[in-house]
């Protein structure tokens, strides 16, 4: 199916209403207009219509084949149907998932675990308790009961769990409704009260569960007698905490999956869902699935939900679900809590009355008063790429930071309300990395310099102190840490609209990846890159004719085959079309290059000794950061005719940043007195560096000096 068509089913466009370039691709025939549309409801979980499918049963059955055959979450918005009428629980719909990858015929296909989607394996986990290292013990188990002589020792079911584990997280605002019951479940039932509370269900409707036994509704819901509504509503607002147990393997790439992650980047947790709705200009129901979907996985917290009249036994249980009630204050995570602990079913410190206690607290972020539009503060958005994300997972700096990485991985944001916690692991990372690994404790020690520079600082907001309120150290702006590559996932239009919302200044981390697409502002203002092209080759050739200087380059076109390469200089800077720049000796690079040239366009430029400058030419005298020797080599190139010339042209005085320059060669010259001849200028980078810890200072330092985030700048 064509994405046009898919775009007007998604309209709900009727036959009558399509242009006739659509007409053709459908061979003017409305049956298989009809088709499509049926393909369509089948693949995103929509709810049956009798227009285009009679049977309601099969079209269910159809769904839930297209779901397990794709390994995608289980429709839990149909739960209505799905339990009551045909009597698959989510239970049931991933033990018949986790059967397909053990069974033999993708066994001798060596499925891993990494096959299952994200959010699938989590729900997995959650419900089974199937993680990567049980699913290797499945695996192993199952290779071993192989079939030896046609009979098979033991059956791949009877490896799977029976039912749902015991302590599967249940909280008390959720609503519990009536699945498919029969005469042999009653007659199965260990007690007079469950039968009881099912009818009473069956009498009055669906009802909270807190107002429940939680050990009652636990049990309804192992033997799948009753099935869990996460309700929301529209004036509902949700938190997103650091995430802790969720599987990191693969993107699905289905229609559910990727609203998950749409959302997933611009929640937070002063902005109703019905606002978000109309921000992301997204159906308002499917913005509530995709968050009551947050909520069951564990992923996000409800900040307005009701707890009182609760049954006494959900207060000495669930620790989590009874402290998350609480707002998500600063003060609150400094106390060093985890959130989605993998024991969820800790036991509260005695108290007399601890419901009162939650109602006791003093309002908070999720006061009445925040939560409106009109008293909503913006923030500063930090914008970062994935690489700075691997940084902090892959040195293995702290053991707490894993959680706060997969978060502005995944989530794509880490929140203001979550930076106390992150700035204490941070803190943890020691500054003794060898080799490579130094590069990620460099990143993570100027990330906290950093985000303590930005966060909470009077002298950087540029909206300033209300009306009749002084300065005072703690007067700044909030600080949220954004992914570039998350905001890409949201049209043009919607990102403008969100940023607009939420922040009042976007500051960039430099450099970005040439593999992301910067995001440009000027409403909010932003510190980085002024448009996309900056972030490409374009840019360098272009700063290179504006200032007249350059290291030799070659821009190769796609195709090209090079037969020879000169051989003056001993390494060569190559950068393929969309891609970082790598280093190569000359000595081999004929075989790289014309390989990638099959398949790219290819800068060559010339590689030399660099250096970096910060980009307010004309002030860098001020010696604030010593580098050593390095500083009269600094404080003299600052006088180059490259830098001068490109500071007046792009007016770089307005912006931070920093610029390359490249030794070509070595004069006679004192090093500490340095030829302006031997040096070129290589590149342009615009926003704030963390990879070198002394010039990340200085730029901060001159952020401040140059007053470049006050309102009339």
């Amino acid at each position: 199916m064509s994405a046009d068509i898919e775009s007007f089913i998604s309209k709900n466009c009727p036959w009558g209403k399509l242009p006739d370039s659509a007409k053709l691709l459908l061979g003017n025939s409305e049956k298989e207009y009809e088709k499509s549309v049926l393909q369509y409801s089948i693949k995103n979980q929509l709810r049956f219509l009798r227009s285009f499918h009679r049977d309601e049963k099969s079209y269910y059955e159809n769904v839930l084949q297209y779901s397990r055959s794709h390994l995608m979450l289980y429709p839990y918005h149909l739960s209505d149907y799905i339990v009551t009428r045909m009597r698959i629980t989510p239970f049931q719909y991933y033990i018949s998932v986790m059967q397909a990858p053990v069974s033999q015929d993708l066994m001798e296909q060596e499925r891993s675990y990494d096959s299952l989607p994200n959010f699938t394996a989590t729900d997995c986990l959650r419900l089974l308790g199937i993680g990567r290292n049980q699913y290797i013990d499945l695996m192993n188990k199952c290779r071993s009961s192989k079939k030896f002589f046609t009979v098979r020792r033991k059956s791949v079911r009877d490896l799977l769990p029976s039912k749902p584990v015991s302590d599967v997280p249940i909280e008390p605002w959720w609503v519990i409704s009536v699945g498919y019951v029969t005469e042999d479940d009653i007659k199965a039932s260990p007690t007079q009260l469950l039968l009881e509370i099912v009818d009473k269900v069956i009498d009055d409707g669906p009802q909270r569960a807190g107002t429940l036994k939680e050990d009652d509704v636990r049990s309804l819901y192992v033997k799948g007698l009753v099935y869990l509504d996460v309700p929301m509503d529209d004036h509902d607002c949700i938190s997103v905490p650091p995430l802790e147990g969720f599987v990191m393997n693969r993107v699905l790439g289905d229609y559910f999956e990727t609203l998950l992650y749409k959302i997933f980047v611009s929640i937070d947790g002063n902005t109703p869902l019905s606002e978000l709705a109309t921000v992301l200009q997204i159906d308002l129901q499917l913005v509530k699935n995709a968050v009551s979907m947050y909520c069951r996985l564990g992923f996000a917290l409800k900040k307005n939900k009701d707890v009182s009249n609760l049954d006494p036994s959900w207060l000495t249980v669930n620790s989590k679900s009874i402290n998350s009630c609480r707002c998500f204050t600063r003060k609150w995570r400094r106390k060093g809590a985890s959130w989605g602990s993998p024991t969820p079913r800790r036991t509260l410190r005695a108290s007399t009355n601890p419901v009162s206690e939650v109602h006791e607290q003093p309002a908070g972020p999720c006061s009445s008063q925040d939560l409106s539009v009109g008293n909503r503060v913006k923030r500063i958005g930090f914008l970062f790429d994935s690489n700075l994300t691997a940084f902090l997972m892959m040195g293995n700096l702290s053991l707490g930071l894993k959680s706060h990485a997969v978060t502005m991985f995944e989530v794509g944001k880490l929140s203001d309300e979550s930076l106390d916690s992150f700035l204490m692991e941070l803190k943890k990372v020691g500054d003794a990395g060898e080799g490579e690994a130094q590069r990620y404790f460099d990143h993570a020690l100027t990330l906290q310099d950093t985000v303590r520079f930005l966060r909470n600082n009077a002298s950087i907001s540029p909206e300033g102190p209300a009306a009749g309120e002084a300065a005072t150290p703690t007067s700044g702006l909030g600080l949220d840490l954004v992914r570039c590559e998350s905001l890409q996932n949201l049209d043009a239009e919607t990102c403008a609209r969100l940023l607009n919302k939420n922040y009042a200044l976007l500051v960039s981390m430099a450099p970005l990846s040439n593999e992301v697409r910067p995001v440009t502002s000027c409403t909010p203002p932003h510190l980085g890159p002024a448009i996309p092209e900056v972030n490409s080759s374009w840019f360098k050739l272009f700063i290179y004719f504006v200032s007249g200087r350059g290291p030799p380059s070659l821009l190769v076109c796609k195709g090209t085959r090079l037969r020879m390469l000169p051989s003056d200089h001993d390494k060569l800077l190559v950068t393929t079309w969309g891609h970082d720049p790598g280093t190569v000796p000359t000595s081999c690079s004929l075989i790289t290059l014309n390989d990638a040239l099959t398949h790219s366009a290819v800068l060559i430029q010339v590689r030399g000794r660099s250096l970096h400058l910060h980009l307010q030419a004309g002030s860098l005298a001020d010696k604030r950061v010593a580098y050593g020797s390095l500083t009269n080599v600094r404080n003299k190139l600052v006088n180059h005719p490259a830098v001068e010339s490109l500071a007046e042209e792009l007016r770089l005085r307005l912006s931070c940043g920093y610029m390359t320059l490249m030794r070509m060669r070595t004069s006679e010259a004192d090093d500490d007195v340095p030829n302006l001849d031997d040096w070129t200028l290589l590149d342009c980078c615009f926003g704030v560096p963390l990879f070198d810890n002394a010039l990340n200072k200085d730029i901060c330092a001159r952020i401040l000096d140059h007053n470049l985030c006050s309102a009339d700048r």
